[in-house]
C-alpha cells in the first residue's frame, strides 16, 4: 500500500477533491482491471477515453481517479485529483509507485528511426560479457537479466516499465538498455524516469501516419534528449544532419559518434564482407562478426556508451569482438552458394542502407533479389518510396505483403508500385502471398546471388485482419533455399 500524497510527488495537479492521505492499492488506467483501493487514470486515447468509463472504475472498486475533466456527479467517498494531462501524470505516479527505480540503477535509452533495437541488444550483451546484471527493454523482447518477457510495444507504458524496472532491481540489475520510440515521448511513456544517459542513431522518414509531419516527428525525438538532466550524458550520430539538432535543448553533457566526420568517438571501416567488420575505433582495430555499414554507426554507438558508462576501453574493444549479429537484422545465412538475407527493414532509409551494403560487399557479378511489401494501417507515405529503392538497387524485385492488418494487400503492393520508375517496371513482379514471393526469389537465385527478403525481421507472425498466423521469413528462406537445392 502507498500513501496517495507520495505518489503524487511530481504530478502537475489542477485541483483535488477529497483525501490526498488516504492509502491506495495499485494503479491502472484501464477500468476493467481497476479493484478496491485502486487509483483509477483517465487516458485519452487514439480509439477510446479514458473518461468515459469513469464510474465503471468506480463500481469496480476505484478510491482515486486522476483526470483531465472532472465529471459532474462525484461521490464523496472517491477523491478526485485534476491535472492537466493524464499521461504525464501516469509517468510520474508510476515512478513513485514503485519507488523511482529508474534512479537506483542506470538506465540508458536509446531513440531513432533506425538502429535502436540492435544497439540497445548489443549493449545488453556487451554488458552481459563484461560481467554485470542487465535488464533490456526492446522491440523484439524485454530481459530482467536471463528472465524473458513478452515484449508488446517498442517502449512500454509507464506502469509496466516501472514494474519492469523495479524486477530488474530485485534481481541484481545494474544496468538497463531500453528503446525509446516517438510515440513513447509524446505519450509521456517515459516521463518520470531518469535516465544516465541517451543515444541518437539517425532520423529518416517514418510514422508520418501518427505524427503527420516531419518536423513533428523530429520534435518528438528531441524532446526525449530536452527532458535528461544535466547530470546524464546524450551520444548523437554526428554524420546524421540532424545530430546537433537533436541535442540542441539538452542540459545533458553532449557527446558525438561518426564514421565520417570528426567526433569525440571515432569509427573507420577497414574492411567489410559477409563474415563481418573490421573496423579501427578509437585507432584500435578490432574485428566484429556483425555485417553492414550501418552496423559500423551501431557498435561505435555502443563503445561511446559503455565508455561514458565508465567502462574500460581494451575490455569492452575485447567485448565488442565477440558479439553475435541481432535477430533479424541483417541476419545471414548461406545455403548452396546462394546468401540469403532477412532484414527488418520497414523504412525508405533502412532499405536504402541495407541496400547499399549489400552492394559494397558483392563482387558485382551476382543478382540481388529483393523480396519486400509494407504494413497495412500504417504510414502510407513511405509505400512508393520503398518500391522505388528496392527497385534502384536490386537485379529484381518481387513485391508482396508485409503485415497487412486491416487492408486489402493488393492496394497497398498497388501503392508501392506507383513508386516505381518506368524504367526499372521491367525487373519489378508482384505476388501478394509472402510465402510464394520468398518462393519465386528463391527460384530465381543462382550460385553467388543474393536474396533479400526486408521488412518483417525478426518478427515471427504475419497479421491479417487482426489474426496472427505463423510466419518467420528465415525459417521459410532457409527451408526454400533447401528444398530447390536438394
Amino acid at each position: 500500500m502507498k500513501l496517495l500524497k507520495d505518489i503524487l510527488y511530481k504530478v502537475a495537479i489542477v485541483e483535488i477533491h477529497g483525501i490526498n492521505d488516504l492509502e491506495v492499492e495499485n494503479i491502472t488506467f484501464d477500468s476493467r482491471k481497476v479493484d478496491a483501493s485502486f487509483v483509477y487514470v483517465a487516458l485519452r486515447g487514439v480509439l477510446a477515453d479514458g473518461h468515459s468509463y469513469i464510474n465503471s472504475a468506480i463500481e469496480n472498486g476505484a478510491s482515486v481517479v486522476v483526470c483531465e475533466d472532472l465529471p459532474s456527479d462525484m461521490p464523496e467517498n472517491i477523491t478526485f485529483v485534476k491535472v492537466k494531462d493524464t499521461h504525464e501524470a501516469l509517468g510520474f505516479l508510476a515512478a513513485n509507485f514503485y519507488d523511482n527505480p529508474s534512479k537506483q540503477l542506470k538506465l540508458v535509452g536509446v531513440t531513432g528511426t533506425n538502429g535502436k533495437t540492435t544497439t540497445v541488444t548489443l549493449l545488453y550483451h556487451l554488458f552481459k560479457k563484461l560481467g554485470y546484471k542487465v535488464g533490456l527493454i526492446s522491440t523484439v523482447v524485454n530481459l530482467i537479466d536471463e528472465v524473458e518477457v513478452k515484449a508488446t510495444h517498442t517502449t512500454p507504458d509507464a506502469l509496466s516499465t516501472n514494474s519492469l524496472l523495479r524486477d530488474m532491481l530485485g534481481a541484481g540489475c545494474e544496468y538497463c538498455f531500453m528503446e525509446v520510440s516517438s510515440h513513447a515521448v509524446v505519450q509521456h511513456r517515459v516521463t518520470g524516469l531518469d535516465f544516465a544517459g541517451g543515444v541518437f542513431t539517425n532520423i529518416s522518414h517514418d510514422h508520418l501516419d501518427y505524427h503527420k509531419t516531419f518536423d513533428e516527428y523530429i520534435a518528438a525525438k528531441r524532446g526525449f534528449f530536452t527532458k535528461l538532466s544535466k547530470e546524464s550524458f546524450a551520444i548523437s550520430n554526428k554524420d546524421d544532419q540532424r545530430a546537433e539538432i537533436m541535442l540542441q535543448e539538452s542540459r545533458a553533457k553532449k557527446y558525438y559518434y561518426a564514421v565520417k566526420a570528426s567526433a569525440d568517438f571515432k569509427c573507420r571501416i577497414m574492411e567489410s564482407n559477409f563474415t563481418g567488420l573490421l573496423l579501427k575505433i578509437d585507432d584500435q582495430e578490432v574485428w566484429c562478426p556483425i555485417l553492414g555499414r550501418f552496423n559500423a554507426y551501431n557498435l561505435t554507438a555502443v563503445y561511446a556508451a559503455a565508455i561514458l558508462l565508465g567502462q574500460e576501453k581494451l575490455e569492452v574493444l575485447t567485448a565488442l569482438s565477440s558479439l553475435k549479429p541481432v535477430e533479424g537484422r541483417f541476419e545471414y545465412t548461406l545455403v548452396n552458394e546462394i546468401s540469403g538475407i532477412v532484414d527488418y527493414a520497414h523504412t525508405p532509409d533502412a532499405l536504402e542502407n541495407v541496400l547499399k551494403t549489400i552492394k559494397e560487399i558483392r563482387t558485382g557479378n551476382e543478382q540481388v533479389i529483393t523480396v519486400v511489401g509494407c504494413g497495412g494501417d500504417r504510414d502510407k507515405t513511405k509505400r512508393p518510396l520503398m518500391a522505388s529503392i528496392a527497385a534502384k538497387y536490386s537485379d529484381r524485385v518481387i513485391l508482396t505483403s508485409d503485415n497487412p492488418r486491416t487492408e486489402d494487400p493488393n492496394t497497398i503492393i498497388e501503392e508501392m508500385k506507383a513508386g516505381v520508375d518506368p524504367t526499372f517496371k521491367r525487373k519489378v513482379n508482384a505476388i501478394t502471398d509472402r510465402r510464394e514471393a520468398i518462393r519465386m526469389a528463391c527460384a530465381m537465385a543462382n550460385a553467388r546471388d543474393i536474396v533479400l527478403v526486408a521488412g518483417k525481421g525478426h518478427e515471427s507472425y504475419q497479421e491479417i485482419n487482426g489474426v496472427r498466423n505463423h510466419f518467420d521469413d528465415m525459417e521459410i528462406l532457409q527451408e526454400t533455399l533447401n528444398e530447390l537445392n536438394a
